[in-house]
């Protein structure tokens, strides 16, 4: 077995270990868990018991007090106060889902389900990538909605399709081998090997790439898909697109398919994402290093720049059969994805565009909102182990009264990263051509240099390196902005805004900016919680003491912010190894006497990742991602060996001997209709 033929389950695997192990990041900045360390050390505002000093030594004072005065005033009843109101899901692993009590969760969307009036059938024993590019694809990640007419009941869901895992697709190709286990080589332990890859299978692996664009109407208070919708569409690793921004039709994008620097096929990738206030769809191409295999010429310039994003690592097969994935062939491809992708969903036949003035990264997420004075603010997190905070503020403003006067918004403006200081402040550094380190003389001739390496612009500019930035929030309501920082198993020194050393749950910092404005170049940072076991002392978790045994979680991922301001949190990465527990969706209390406390309203089967999430204006539906359904099935006792296409610890969400688990989008909606979550 070679490299490129691992399965997508070692994928997953190599993906982990590249984001948790020790990051492409070689430069001397600062980490967030040193400032975090020396902000709060310096503080020793707690003394006591073992377990308040661990949550002293990091913790946001502002929660602290917060929740010390509650907790004084209200004498235990914080839970009371929680802006939340449902009966708590337990917390555990099976085969199955599970959501509150009083909650139905419907599978809307499954892989495989017909998006078009002439979509094939879905029949897992005969896939080809001229039926997968008519069915919904693979892995869902990033959901998001665009209402028709305003209506929350009738609308355009988007969904983004992350990668493919191979040995839960296809039929006939794993055999179950012993190999020593990597940790005790005396130890024998059974694993996946999979068949070498062949056209056919990589084409069907690309067309599951991407998004799916597709109306969604709720009738007689449940939701279903509309096939004959006008704008429905699928978006894929073969869908043309356009380079556009500062970098567009630089040298460095120009390949010998395309000398113009400005057409590419395909997005890659895609893991979070938005919906602009001006209603496109926006995918954010995340790791993209995996995709790439070959080697560089001899003394090629761009060695530096794709060592720093860790390319090639070559766990896909695509460059056997596609030319432009090899690095031999195609040397300066990469540098056509690691950016964000924006799509007309008004139009189903508009050429997406890369709006490369947004930067090229790990991008994690895109959310964004209107500052007070008309300007629309990005926040992008880049998912690895000690890379950056960036958000992007557009040159010109919104015009919310002519749509098409905002299309092309995402092509100029700043894009900043962050630096986060043990006062407790945050200052956003422009990364602008010409100012500072951003010269010449450091090899950045222009700004679309600046944009191509992202990385470095920022690693020169002194940058805060963090525990693996993923979502991040604004919330337009009470004014914060919410940043999910999933792990970091491997750090070894801590700062002010990473807090922990083996940071191996992750944590949540809350940013104030400046006079309430997203668009400021200053503001502060607090630590809204620091996540794990907090019975468990030495973890050093901070969830209030109203959180109960079912509602604590690690690796915080994608988050939402509803209408009413309340924040939800989904995870990555909890399970019967590192918790005990699958992944779920987490209310999280922001705010007043239950600030810190964290309830579990739906968890997913086992081996799945919990992604989305979004909830509607009308907070009458919330749409969750469940991915990767069945994966990892030797972590589960219920279980306890490898889960593949033919043994699967769980046939979800179909349950049926010829059906394998299936990535699915979830509707949950209120028993009798109603606001989730609130009475």
């Amino acid at each position: 077995m070679t490299d490129h033929d691992m399965t997508r389950a070692a994928f997953r695997t190599s993906l982990l270990e590249e984001n948790e192990g020790d990051g492409h990041n070689e430069t001397a900045n600062p980490t967030m868990g040193e400032i975090i360390a020396s902000r709060f050390s310096r503080r020793d505002f707690l003394r006591g018991s073992l377990a308040t000093a661990a949550i002293a030594a990091t913790v946001s004072p502002l929660a602290l007090a917060t929740a010390g005065d509650a907790r004084a005033e209200t004498a235990g009843t914080a839970s009371d106060a929680s802006r939340f109101t449902f009966t708590e899901v337990e917390a555990g692993i099976d085969a199955n889902h599970h959501v509150a009590a009083g909650y139905d969760a419907d599978v809307l969307l499954r892989w495989g389900d017909a998006l078009f009036p002439d979509s094939p059938a879905f029949d897992p024993t005969r896939q080809s990538a001229e039926s997968q590019a008519r069915q919904f694809g693979y892995n869902n990640d990033y959901v998001g909605y665009i209402p028709i007419d305003g209506s929350s009941e009738h609308g355009l869901l988007v969904v983004n399709h992350e990668y493919t895992n191979e040995h839960l697709m296809f039929p006939g190709i794993v055999s179950v081998v012993d190999k020593p286990d990597e940790k005790d080589p005396a130890k024998m332990v059974k694993a996946l090997e999979i068949a070498p890859a062949d056209k056919a299978r990589v084409d069907i692996e690309m067309a599951a790439h991407g998004g799916t664009v597709v109306e969604i109407r709720k009738e007689g208070g449940k939701w279903a898909v509309v096939r004959d919708g006008a704008k429905n569409r699928r978006i894929t690793s073969t869908t043309e697109m356009q380079l556009s921004g500062p970098a567009a039709g630089d040298a460095r994008l120009q390949t010998v398919a395309d000398p113009s620097g400005r057409k590419v096929f395909g997005t890659i990738n895609n893991c979070a994402g938005g919906v602009t206030p001006w209603g496109t769809y926006v995918m954010a191409e995340e790791n993209i290093h995996g995709y790439f295999m070959g080697t560089l010429p001899e003394g090629h310039k761009e060695a530096e720049n794709y060592k720093r994003l860790g390319i090639p690592e070559g766990t896909y097969a695509w460059g056997q059969f596609h030319d432009r994935f090899d690095l031999a062939k195609e040397p300066n491809e990469p540098n056509r994805f690691g950016w964000i992708v924006e799509v007309d969903v008004e139009d189903p036949n508009s050429i997406p565009k890369k709006r490369t003035a947004l930067g090229r990264f790990k991008h994690e997420g895109a959310d964004s909102i209107v500052s007070k004075d008309g300007h629309v603010v990005f926040y992008l997190g880049d998912d690895e182990r000690f890379d950056y905070v960036y958000k992007f503020v557009t040159a010109g403003t919104f015009d919310p009264n002519d749509r098409a006067a905002n299309l092309d918004l995402l092509d100029e403006g700043t894009l900043y990263v962050a630096k986060f200081s043990e006062d407790g402040t945050i200052a956003w550094m422009p990364l602008t051509h010409g100012q500072g380190e951003l010269t010449a003389a450091n090899g950045f001739a222009s700004q679309a240099d600046v944009l191509i390496e992202t990385r470095r612009a920022a690693d020169l500019l002194g940058a805060t390196k963090m525990d693996r930035p993923e979502d991040i929030a604004p919330n337009g309501v009470n004014g914060r902005v919410y940043v999910m920082l999933t792990n970091n198993s491997k750090r070894k020194e801590t700062d002010a805004a990473n807090p922990r050393a083996k940071n191996a749950f992750g944590h949540i910092i809350e940013i104030a900016e400046a006079d309430g404005d997203f668009a400021a170049t200053t503001g502060r940072w607090e630590v809204l919680l620091k996540c794990g076991d907090p019975s468990v002392a030495e973890v050093g978790a901070s969830f209030s003491t109203e959180t109960t045994k079912n509602g604590w979680f690690g690796m915080p991922d994608n988050c939402a912010v509803d209408t009413d301001g309340r924040l939800w949190v989904s995870t990555d990465g909890n399970s019967p190894k590192a918790t005990g527990r699958t992944d779920g969706l987490f209310a999280v209390d922001t705010e007043g006497a239950a600030r810190a406390t964290s309830k579990l309203f739906f968890r997913v089967p086992v081996g799945a990742e919990m992604c989305g999430p979004l909830m509607l204006p009308d907070m009458a539906t919330f749409f969750v991602a469940v991915q990767h359904p069945g994966d990892g099935g030797e972590d589960w006792e219920g279980f306890g060996r490898p889960s593949y296409y033919e043994d699967l610890s769980t046939r979800w969400p179909d349950f049926k001997p010829d059906m394998p688990v299936r990535p699915s989008v979830v509707a949950i909606t209120k028993a009798g209709g109603g606001k989730i979550a609130s009475s």
